[in-house]
């Protein structure tokens, strides 16, 4: 099996397999398929039309221009509703399995992307929810052919799971800080100066030391300023710490790949040590040649 077809088959699994032949596998292949020039042709078009939607919806929220060409906007809208719900049925219609499709994570974008419009017509003021329609926008990894980042994906979706225990106790240090630094300053500040209770120096403590800095609670005292650079300084640290996690934790993974599939414990038979590196051929203890059979060559 070619490369390019297992990166397909990893990204179309059975419920979006088409049937066998006749003109329905053909419109199956245009719809669903990544390498062909009718394929790629049909998803530039799709993406276009997502865009343009979505530009319409926009547009639609500003009352100079929506209130102005109301019913260009209202045609338009429809237009497109139309146009998404052809392809929607368009794509059941194709796929050997339809209801499992409906059911997965693709179509049930595609159901959520047209439903607003007809839900608007029932439901007054539901307008808002056409926004949903930018989900669609997540089959532009197709036309990129970002399938062939998959593994990365997989890479530090592995990494982010294998830090959570760090990040769960570099959160809980930062959670600690915050209400103590923002006890702190509801004591040094006071109602006085907006820090009207420890939740709300709270707020300002996260506020600080995200260097985000709304400015809406501000510290007036010396004291309560010097507290505020200290935060300011924690600050920038702080949100490095995450990102190295994570950094340290991708570079362990590669170069665990690298070294190749995980060898059994090896114990040196002259000195019984054991915890010899993967790719070590001799004891780190005594000097003697580890067992030819589990060493790496």
């Amino acid at each position: 099996m070619s490369a390019r077809k297992r990166q397909r088959d990893a990204f179309f699994p059975v419920d979006y397999a088409g049937p066998p032949g006749g003109w329905r596998a053909r419109v199956h292949e245009v719809i669903f398929g990544i390498d062909t020039p009718a394929g790629r042709a049909f998803d530039i078009v799709l993406v276009a039309a997502i865009l343009l939607s979505i530009l319409v919806v926009v547009l639609d929220s500003v009352p100079t221009i929506g209130g102005a060409h109301r019913k260009v906007m209202y045609a338009l809208e429809w237009f497109f509703t139309l146009l998404f719900t052809a392809e929607y049925a368009a794509r059941l219609l194709t796929v050997r399995r339809p209801l499992r499709y409906a059911l997965s994570f693709y179509g049930i974008i595609d159901l959520l992307s047209v439903l607003p419009t007809y839900i608007s017509l029932l439901v007054p003021g539901s307008e808002a929810l056409l926004d949903i329609r930018i989900l669609r926008l997540l089959r532009v990894f197709r036309i990129f052919k970002l399938t062939l980042y998959i593994e990365e994906y997989t890479r530090l979706g592995e990494a982010l799971a294998a830090s959570r225990r760090k990040i769960m106790v570099f959160l809980s240090v930062v959670l600690m800080a915050v209400l103590i630094l923002g006890t702190v300053m509801y004591v040094v500040e006071g109602p006085e100066h907006g820090y009207t209770s420890i939740p709300m120096a709270m707020y300002w403590a996260i506020v600080t030391m995200t260097t985000v800095g709304y400015g809406d609670i501000t510290p007036h005292t010396p004291l309560g300023k010097g507290i505020a650079s200290f935060m300011m300084l924690l600050g920038w640290g702080i949100l490095a710490v995450p990102t190295g996690i994570v950094t340290a934790e991708m570079t362990a993974r590669r170069g665990d790949r690298r070294l190749g599939p995980t060898r059994p414990a090896r114990t040196c038979d002259a000195c019984n040590s054991s915890g010899h590196d993967a790719g070590a051929n001799f004891c780190k203890d005594c000097g003697a040649e580890l067992p030819a059979a589990l060493a790496r060559r």
